[in-house]
């Protein structure tokens, strides 16, 4: 077992010092897209095992819970390496067209898979300090992707993406320190047994808050997401979309970890605090996206809106609020990974992203055309595609305990998200082009053309059939939310103990 768990870490790290070798031949692209192949070989065994056996946990060189490093997968966890590597799959094949040779050279492949591998250390670490160690290499992998290029941009963009990053830390160390001098451990299974034997729950609360601002940074929550459309319009198209699709959602998975786990003794207070700004977060990030032209932009604002839903669940803390969330954690990196992807080849075939300057896509190009509508009408929440379902179940479960107005809210960001992606679709695709040229993907190499559009197509198609048949989708996500709500499984995994602390 600990094998399996410690695999979708190494396999990614092991890929980097491959594609970092061989960044002088061709070879190099392939070596990224074989690792991210067998990533999700092993992320898919790791899923199967916790859906027969439940929570898995190891300690790694034999240390004892909670002395040594826990690795430790759930249903949260084992679904969300699952859908990084099929991000990480998709990306690469994409850049095998996308990315330059100078890009290439310079470690693009390398950081990439880093940075996959942060990610996945992050989703399986069973320990507080180890998230601050996974989060520092995911810092460090995506600053040196974004700037990669050296674009005035860029290095714009990366200077206010590390300082904002900067600011999580502090918040996140000094946290840290808080909890490890009040209870004595920073093993998260441990410390779901440790914060109910304290006499402060006052403390334990501003500490909660503290790591609510550090994690709030990573997911980009209002009002700290400023960062996120200053930088995510500016790297290659794959970077964008990996950035996309899945570093907000560490932080958002960080959220739910910690509190439905740690920080649950002041629920009324602290989810409350969570519940307004979430719906501060979607409003801001979809008004933010309807106020842009360019498309990578409005795509950018709207990973702020939507991240307000997956927050949302968490904040009204019932079995189908967090079912909610986690169904659209899933339907949103696929989502919005491909929308990125489908930008970059709009940009490669029209030569801009501002709408202004694009047209005439849904004549020349209509198997784009096609493609885009898929997860442009799933973002916006058109059954049967799967945002229609995320929606659904997070809107239901906010009347269910008579919380009008944020469903309220929710629907009127769905409705305003309309507009953004109709927006897109008119100037894009529908209008002629400006300057009266056909753009077409016959204009790209045959090899170009199946690289970029093979994960376009895949993810597409996941997406549909999520949509069409949700009630497996939506059974898996009642029973992780179900794990979360009660976390006697993950505590017994990792430690050997029952919840209320007997062995």
């Amino acid at each position: 077992m600990s094998w399996l768990l410690a695999l979708p870490i190494l396999i990614p790290f092991l890929t980097a010092i491959c594609a970092f070798f061989l960044r002088r031949t061709g070879w190099c692209r392939w070596a990224s897209v074989i690792g991210s192949g067998v990533l999700l070989a092993v992320s898919l065994l790791l899923f199967a095992t916790v859906l027969r056996e439940g929570v898995v946990a190891a300690q790694m060189g034999g240390w004892p819970a909670p002395f040594g490093i826990t690795l430790v997968a759930d249903g949260l966890s084992a679904v969300m390496v699952v859908i990084t590597a099929i991000t990480a799959l998709a990306v690469a094949v994409y850049a095998s067209a996308e990315i330059s040779e100078r890009q290439v050279f310079l470690g693009y492949h390398a950081l990439f898979q880093v940075l996959i591998a942060g990610v996945c250390g992050a989703f399986l670490t069973g320990d507080l300090f180890n998230l601050y160690v996974w989060f520092e290499v995911m810092l460090i992998a995506s600053f040196g992707l974004l700037v990669l290029g050296g674009k005035k941009s860029q290095i714009d963009a990366g200077i206010r993406y590390v300082m904002m990053n900067l600011v999580s830390t502090v918040f996140f160390l000094t946290g840290v320190g808080f909890l490890y001098g009040m209870t004595g451990t920073l093993n998260m299974a441990d410390l779901s047994l440790a914060v109910q034997q304290l006499e402060n729950q006052s403390l334990l609360t501003v500490v909660a808050v503290m790591f609510m601002v550090a994690f709030g940074v990573k997911a980009a929550l209002f009002p700290l997401f400023f960062w996120l459309p200053a930088a995510y319009h500016t790297p290659s198209f794959s970077v964008s979309a990996v950035f996309a699709g899945l570093l907000t959602k560490v932080g958002v998975y960080a959220l739910m970890r910690a509190f439905t786990l740690i920080f649950v003794e002041d629920v009324a207070y602290t989810h409350q605090i969570l519940l307004w700004v979430a719906c501060l977060t979607m409003l801001t990030g979809v008004l933010g996206a309807a106020a842009q032209s360019d498309f990578r932009k409005i795509l950018s604002f709207h990973i702020v809106s939507q991240i307000g839903y997956m927050i949302l669940g968490l904040a009204l803390y019932t079995p189908l609020a967090l079912a909610g969330s986690v169904f659209y954690l899933v339907h949103h990196i696929i989502v919005k990974g491909n929308l990125f992807l489908i930008s970059g080849v709009a940009r490669r075939i029209t030569g801009s992203t501002e709408l202004s300057k694009m047209g005439g896509l849904y004549k020349s190009a209509p198997v784009l055309a096609f493609l885009f509508l898929i997860p442009a009408f799933s973002l916006a929440g058109f059954p049967p595609l799967s945002g229609f379902w995320a929606k659904f179940i997070l809107i239901k479960a906010a009347l269910e305990i008579e919380m009008w107005w944020a469903a309220g809210v929710a629907l009127f960001v769905g409705l305003l998200t309309i507009y953004s992606m109709t927006k897109i679709w008119a100037q894009a695709f529908w209008e002629p082009h400006p300057e009266e040229i056909e753009p077409s993907l016959k204009s790209l190499s045959n090899f170009a053309q199946v690289a970029l559009l093979l994960p376009i197509a895949g993810l597409a198609l996941l997406t549909v059939v999520i949509g069409l048949n949700p009630e497996p989708f939506m059974d898996f996500a009642t029973s992780a939310a179900g794990q979360l709500l009660d976390p006697s499984d993950y505590v017994q995994a990792v430690l050997g103990v029952t919840q209320g602390g007997t062995r």
